[in-house]
C-alpha cells in the first residue's frame, strides 16, 4: 500500500481564481437588487438566510448572507477583515465603460485613477462595501506572465520593483 504522505504534493495548487465570496448583508433584497443590476449578476440560488449569484461568462459565484443576531452597522475596511472585492475588466477603456454605467444608475464612485500597476474605479454597495473594478496595465501584465513563466528570486523581484517605482518616483 502506497504512503498517503508520499502521494501529498508539498507544495498544493489551485487555479489561482476565486470560486467565490460571501459577503454579510443585512437586506438580502435590497442587495440581490444591486448586484444584479449594477454587475449583471444572476441569481442561482435563494436559500433564505442566503442567496447565491453568479457571473455567467466565468461562473464566479457571489454569496450574500444575512446572519441572525448581526448588528447591521454598515461596513468599514478600517475592521480586520475585508478591505474590498477586486474585480477585473480587460481595459482603461472599459473602466470609462463602467464609470459610464455607474453613472447611469446612479452609484456614488470614484473617477478611473491610473496607479502604478494598472487602473481601478471604487464603488460602494448598499451595505458600504467596498468594491473596485481594475484593469493591468502593460507593465504589470508582462510581470505577471513573467511569474507564471518562472521561477523569480525575491532579490530580484525586490530589485526589479524598486527600480520601476523609482521610474515613476514614487518613495
Amino acid at each position: 500500500m502506497p504512503d498517503a504522505a508520499a502521494t501529498v504534493p508539498t507544495r498544493p495548487d489551485f487555479s489561482g481564481l476565486v470560486d467565490h465570496v460571501g459577503l454579510t448583508v443585512t437586506d438580502l433584497d435590497r442587495s440581490e437588487a444591486f448586484y444584479t443590476s449594477v454587475l449583471g449578476l444572476l441569481r442561482l440560488a435563494d436559500f433564505g438566510h442566503a442567496r447565491v449569484l453568479v457571473h455567467r461568462p466565468t461562473s464566479f459565484m457571489l454569496a450574500l448572507v444575512r446572519h441572525e443576531g448581526a448588528d447591521g452597522a454598515p461596513f468599514t475596511e478600517l475592521n480586520t477583515g475585508l478591505d474590498h472585492v477586486g474585480f477585473a475588466v480587460g481595459s482603461r477603456d472599459e473602466l470609462v465603460a463602467w464609470q459610464h454605467r455607474l453613472e447611469e444608475l446612479g452609484v456614488e464612485h470614484t473617477p478611473v485613477r491610473d496607479m502604478e500597476f494598472g487602473h481601478h474605479l471604487n464603488f460602494r454597495d448598499p451595505d458600504h462595501i467596498a468594491l473596485e473594478l481594475s484593469a493591468s496595465n502593460d507593465i504589470a501584465l508582462a510581470w505577471l506572465a513573467e511569474l507564471r513563466d518562472r521561477e523569480i528570486p525575491r532579490a530580484e523581484i525586490d530589485a526589479r520593483l524598486g527600480d520601476y517605482l523609482e521610474s515613476l518616483s514614487v518613495p
